[in-house]
C-alpha cells in the first residue's frame, strides 16, 4: 500500500534564489546536514532529466536517485529512487517552489509517495517526514541565510549557491553567407556558461525586425560577422548567472535588447547590462514583440519627435510591428497621425490603432494628401529609396525626417539644399545608442509596460512561428503580407 507525504515550508529567500540551489540534482551535499557526499553518475549534467545521483547518508546508507523531471517555468522537479539501502519501495518524490506575494519568500511544497515493508510504516513515513523534508528546510533555511557550506563552514559568494557552469545544448539558426531567406539552416550548438555580468536565457520567444532582413541581405554587414546568427531581442527564464550579476536571479522572467546579433535560438548566454525583468502582466511573446520596437517608438516620440498635441506625424508601414505602436502612442499624446499602407484591409488595421488619416498607396505616392493635411512636422520612414523625393515633398517647415530603414533599398545622399528649402532637418538614430546602458533600457522598457497598462498602447497584433520556420517568416514580412509583430518560438 502506497503512502503520501506531504510537507510545506516559507523560506525566507527570493524564489530564484532557492530554485537556483534545488535545480541542480546533485547539490544536496552542501546544503543538506543528512548528506555526507553525492555524484552524478557517467557525464550527464546535474540538471539533465534522466540523470543519476548516487550518494551516501552519513548513517552509512547509500541511494540511487533518477531526475524525471525539470521545469524551470512552474519551478518543479520530480525523481524517483532506483535503489537503495532504506528500504523504500516505488518511491517518486516532487519539489515545488511558488513566490509568496506580500514579500520576497518562497513556499517549498514538498510531496512523495511510496510503500514500506509491513511493520515499518511508521519508522520510514517519520524518517522521510522529518529526517529528511522537514531537516532539508531547516538546512535550505541556514545555507541560504548565513551564506555558509554545511560541511566546510566557509563563506560562499553569490555565485556559489547558483547551478554549477557547465556549457548547454541550444539549437540556432545559422547563416554562412548573406542572402534570401532560406541561407538559415537550424544547427545544434553550445550556450556557454554565464561569465562575470552574463546570464543564460532559457528563451521562450523571439522578435523578428526588419533588421534582421538587412543583416541576412549584408546590407549593414558589420554588425553580423559570419557564419552568424541573427535577431535582436527576446523574452525567456534566466537559467543561471555569472559573478557579479545582482539584477536578476535564476527563475526570473526576463526580456533582452542586445546590440549583437545571436537571438534566434533556444538558449543564449547575454549581458546582464541588456536584461530587464518582465511584469507580470506582460507575457513573453509579447515583450519578445516590444524590447526593439517599443524602445524604438520611445526615443522617436519624445527624445527626436518631441510629440505633443496637435503633432502632425507621417508613419510609413502604419499596419507593421512598429508603425502600429507609433500611430496608438502618438494619438494617446495628442498628434494627428498620418499613415501610408499598402492595401484596404492594413488600413482597417491601421485605424483600430489610431491613424486618424490613412493613405493606401502601393507605388509610395502620398505627399499631396500629406499636404492637403497641412504637411508633415515629423516623418518615421522605414521605406528608403523609392519613398525619398515624395517624403521630402510631404515635410511641413521646419519639419524633421527621421530616417530607419531601407525596405526599398538604402537612401541616396540627401542634398542640404533640399533640407534647407524647408528649415527642414534630418536624422538617422540607431536605437542601440539610446539604451547603451541598463539604467536607459529600464527606463525606456518601463515606459513601454506602463503605456500598454494605461491603453495608451494595445497588445500588439502577433504573427508566431516555430523557430524552424524563421525563413517563412522572413518571407512573409518581405512580401508585406505581415501585419503587426512576428515572433519566433524556440
Amino acid at each position: 500500500m502506497l503512502q503520501k507525504l506531504v510537507r510545506t515550508a516559507v523560506i525566507n529567500a527570493p524564489i530564484g534564489r532557492v530554485w537556483a540551489v534545488l535545480r541542480d540534482f546533485s547539490s544536496h551535499d552542501r546544503w543538506h546536514s543528512a548528506i555526507d557526499s553525492s555524484r552524478i553518475e557517467g557525464k550527464d549534467r546535474s540538471d539533465q532529466v534522466g540523470c543519476v545521483r548516487s550518494f551516501a547518508l552519513k548513517d552509512g546508507n547509500t541511494i540511487r536517485e533518477q531526475l524525471l523531471a525539470l521545469d524551470d517555468r512552474e519551478y518543479r522537479s520530480t525523481y524517483c529512487i532506483l535503489d537503495a539501502t532504506i528500504p523504500l519501495q516505488r518511491y517518486v518524490a516532487t519539489v515545488t517552489l511558488k513566490p509568496v506575494t506580500d514579500s520576497q519568500r518562497t513556499f517549498w511544497l514538498w510531496e512523495s509517495s511510496f510503500a514500506t515493508p509491513l511493520g515499518m510504516e511508521r519508522e520510514l513515513r517519520d524518517l522521510v517526514a522529518t529526517g529528511v523534508y522537514e531537516a532539508g528546510f531547516e538546512n535550505m533555511r541556514r545555507y541560504l541565510s548565513t551564506g555558509q557550506d554545511l560541511h566546510s563552514e566557509t563563506a560562499l559568494s553569490r555565485a556559489d549557491v547558483m547551478p554549477r557552469a557547465l556549457s548547454l545544448p541550444t539549437q540556432r539558426l545559422v547563416l554562412d553567407r548573406y542572402g534570401e531567406a532560406d541561407v538559415m539552416k537550424l544547427e545544434a550548438g553550445e550556450a556557454h556558461a554565464p561569465r562575470a555580468h552574463e546570464i543564460r536565457v532559457q528563451q521562450r520567444a523571439v522578435g523578428v525586425n526588419f533588421l534582421d532582413i538587412y543583416l541576412r541581405r549584408g546590407w549593414i554587414s558589420g554588425m553580423l560577422s559570419l557564419p552568424g546568427t541573427l535577431g535582436m531581442e527576446a523574452a525567456g527564464t534566466v537559467i543561471d548567472v555569472g559573478g557579479g550579476v545582482t539584477e536578476v536571479m535564476p527563475g526570473d522572467r526576463v526580456g533582452y535588447l542586445s546590440a549583437l546579433p545571436g537571438a534566434y535560438c533556444t538558449v543564449r548566454t547575454v549581458p546582464v547590462s541588456a536584461v530587464v525583468r518582465l511584469p507580470v502582466a506582460v507575457e513573453d511573446v509579447t515583450a519578445a514583440a516590444l524590447m526593439l520596437k517599443g524602445c524604438t517608438a520611445d526615443l522617436l516620440l519624445r527624445d527626436l519627435g518631441h510629440v505633443q498635441q496637435g503633432t502632425r506625424l507621417l508613419v510609413h508601414a502604419a499596419a507593421g510591428g512598429l508603425g502600429l505602436l507609433l500611430c496608438a502612442w502618438a494619438r494617446s499624446l495628442g498628434a494627428t497621425v498620418i499613415g501610408t499602407v499598402s492595401t484596404e484591409a492594413k488600413a482597417r488595421i491601421a485605424r483600430k490603432h489610431g491613424c486618424e488619416h490613412v493613405i493606401i498607396t502601393a507605388e509610395y505616392r502620398f505627399a499631396e494628401n500629406v499636404q492637403r493635411l497641412g504637411g508633415a512636422q515629423l516623418i518615421v520612414d522605414g521605406l528608403g529609396a523609392a519613398a525619398m523625393d515624395e517624403n521630402l515633398a510631404s515635410l511641413a517647415r521646419g519639419g524633421h525626417w527621421i530616417s530607419l530603414g531601407q525596405a526599398t533599398g538604402a537612401l541616396p545622399p540627401i542634398s542640404p539644399d533640399a533640407l534647407v528649402a524647408k528649415s527642414a532637418s534630418f536624422s538617422r538614430p540607431v536605437v542601440f545608442d539610446f539604451v547603451s546602458t541598463r539604467a536607459e533600457l529600464v527606463k525606456r522598457t518601463q515606459r513601454v509596460w506602463d503605456a500598454l497598462a494605461s491603453g495608451a498602447l494595445k497588445t500588439p497584433m502577433i504573427e508566431r512561428y516555430a523557430l524552424s520556420a524563421a525563413t517563412e517568416a522572413h518571407k512573409h514580412m518581405e512580401s508585406r503580407a505581415s501585419a503587426g509583430a512576428l515572433v519566433l518560438l524556440p
